[in-house]
């Protein structure tokens, strides 16, 4: 299994944590099995859990000329209308992906073109799944344009859990589909701003995996 180069951090602090409790429980209660073979038990657990959350499996991308793909692991929790406030400013689509801690945290481009934006924003860390948590928490927004000469606008959201947000790409950059921008510990979502006119390709509470699952199809350059 091959762990993301996100996780060598949180695995070495969690290695040290487990040295640390085991060491504790055998010189303090070396005389109650039961104590050690519970700790012993809890530490592999704790160790097992971290490692299948960094973990990076191998991926046949999917590429497609003018599709979109789910720029992450989850399901779909929003497919709706809006008013998208920050960049567009005007009526999208979004599509929004929530990613479990079960899931691979890895963030993926979902259209090839040109990274037009990109802004931070500190904020809240409500649950992934609230209405707000789109425009009030933690979060991260890129902005790429496709040759096509459409946009989308993909949104990093931090969670209850999530307390680190981390991505890669800087505006003027080269996007290229399927290759990894970002990635966000711990539980968390991501939303597509897709231009109205996109055909959808998924449906609400399907299960889709980044970088293969196909999300829609991007309309014609509009004159």
């Amino acid at each position: 299994m091959t762990i993301h180069k996100e996780g060598y951090p949180t695995i070495i602090l969690t290695i040290i944590f487990v040295v640390i409790l085991n060491f504790l429980a055998c010189y303090f209660c070396s005389g109650c099995e039961i104590v050690k073979i519970l700790t012993w038990i809890l530490s592999a657990f704790l160790l097992a859990i971290i490692l299948q959350f960094f973990r990076s499996p191998k991926r046949e991308i999917t590429i497609t000329e003018n599709g979109i793909i789910a720029p992450a692991d989850g399901k779909v929790v929003v497919i709706e209308k809006v008013q998208e406030s920050e960049y567009f400013k005007d009526e999208r689509i979004q599509v929004s992906i929530f990613m479990s801690p079960l899931n691979v945290h890895i963030n993926r481009f979902p259209i090839s073109g040109i990274v037009k934006y990109v802004k931070y924003h500190p904020g809240l860390y409500l649950v992934a799944w609230h209405p707000k948590s789109s425009t009030e928490n933690e979060r991260t927004t890129l902005v790429v344009e496709h040759k096509n000469q459409q946009k989308v606008l993909f949104r990093q959201i931090a969670g209850a859990l999530a307390r680190r947000i981390v991505f890669y790409a800087k505006e003027g950059d080269n996007a290229a589909q399927g290759s990894e921008f970002g990635f966000i510990k711990f539980g968390s979502r991501v939303d597509l701003f897709l231009p109205v006119g996109t055909k959808i390709q998924v449906d609400l509470k399907q299960k889709v995996k980044g970088g293969i699952t196909v999300i829609g199809t991007l309309p014609d350059c509009e004159d």
